[in-house]
């Protein structure tokens, strides 16, 4: 048995040096869940409370103060062609551990499929259009433990992946995700490495439904090979603080910086081995009743027409309503990386209940 798994071993190792890190592979894992994580920019990585705090940081699930959490969320983009859903439950275990398990669906539906539309002998069928879906789907694993240490919890993720292109392709893949938080005077400090061994994923092509051979045996679009994708490590780390303001209102602000390694981009901050991207976010509550969000993120720099250079910035507002053990959220946000894009509605429902 050892000895199968360092075979294995040596098998990925050689694997992930022979591969090269793709930039925007299962870029769908970083669109993100809940209406207030939009709201606020991402900068949740330290205040997030719930079932949602196992895609964010799933160290805070510790902070979970009912039994048992359910939450989904569905949003549309690109005028409803793509849908993102998201269903997640939280389980208490004891009074330090949460279990937790998510599922994520990202798909476009009903694409017609040309690839047979004119048959062997050169002639046009229309008959032969076969409508199939791109889909994405992710399941989270999560487990937090609060520590021996007062105010220290750790947790994390085991990530499966599986993708599906039609009959045409499919790949399954699997990575882990680290989290930490730590309170302290007040203070929320959390650290998140997400594909923390780099998520891989194994991509199989279908020959028999790309290919195509005519009569004379000429094959035309040909199918790729086989393949392998790697996501680079990703280091997000937050700091925030919940207070006072008046009466019954209070505030929470918290900063997130999040650091990506996967080669200089137009992040404000870049270089040819990291990229840090500030995230800012502040949340004004009601007796904890209700909410109102504003956020700040996607900080880059562009450069003009009259090539002077400038920093672009993306802005966020959302609303939540806490009544009873029903939670809704909505944020108005641009999940891209960039302006050209509509911003998008996002609604999210959480319920929370005690066994």
């Amino acid at each position: 048995m050892r000895r199968f798994l360092i075979l294995i071993s040596l098998l990925l190792i050689t694997e992930v040096i022979s591969a090269q890190f793709r930039k925007y592979s299962n870029d769908y894992l970083n669109i993100g869940v809940g209406g207030r994580s939009f709201a606020m920019g991402r900068a949740v990585t330290a205040s997030y409370d719930g079932v949602y705090s196992a895609y964010w940081n799933p160290a805070l699930l510790t902070r979970m103060n009912t039994d048992m959490d359910v939450a989904l969320m569905h949003s549309e983009y690109f005028a409803g062609v793509s849908k993102y859903d998201y269903l997640a439950t939280a389980y208490r275990i004891d009074s330090t551990s949460v279990l937790s398990g998510s599922v994520i669906r990202f798909a476009v539906d009903d694409i017609p499929g040309t690839i047979n539309l004119i048959d062997k002998d050169g002639n046009i069928n229309y008959d032969n259009i076969e409508k199939f879906s791109v889909a994405d789907y992710a399941l989270f694993i999560s487990y937090a433990k609060q520590s021996a240490i007062k105010g220290l919890s750790y947790g994390g993720n085991v990530k499966i992946l599986y993708r599906s292109v039609g009959k045409y392709a499919n790949a399954w893949g699997m990575g882990f995700d680290l989290g930490a938080y730590y309170r302290y005077r007040g203070w929320n400090f959390a650290a998140v490495l997400r594909d923390a061994t780099s998520t891989f994923t194994a991509w199989s092509f279908s020959k028999k439904n790309l290919e195509i051979v005519t009569t004379d045996g000429t094959i035309i679009n040909s199918a790729p090979d086989n393949s392998f994708e790697w996501m680079a490590p990703r280091l997000i780390l937050g700091a925030g603080k919940r207070f006072k303001v008046y009466r019954k209102f209070s505030a929470m602000a918290e900063l997130d910086v999040e650091m990506t390694f996967d080669g200089k981009s137009n992040q404000l901050i870049s270089s040819d081995f990291i990229s840090l991207e500030p995230q800012l976010g502040l949340e004004i509550d009601y007796n904890r009743l209700f909410y109102l969000r504003l956020g700040l993120n996607n900080l880059q720099n562009q450069v003009g027409f009259n090539k002077r250079e400038y920093v672009d910035y993306q802005i966020n507002f959302g609303v939540g309503v806490e009544y009873m053990k029903f939670k809704l959220d909505y944020a108005l946000t641009d999940w891209t990386d960039t302006k050209d894009n509509l911003y998008s509605h996002i609604f999210s429902l959480r319920y929370s209940f005690n066994l």
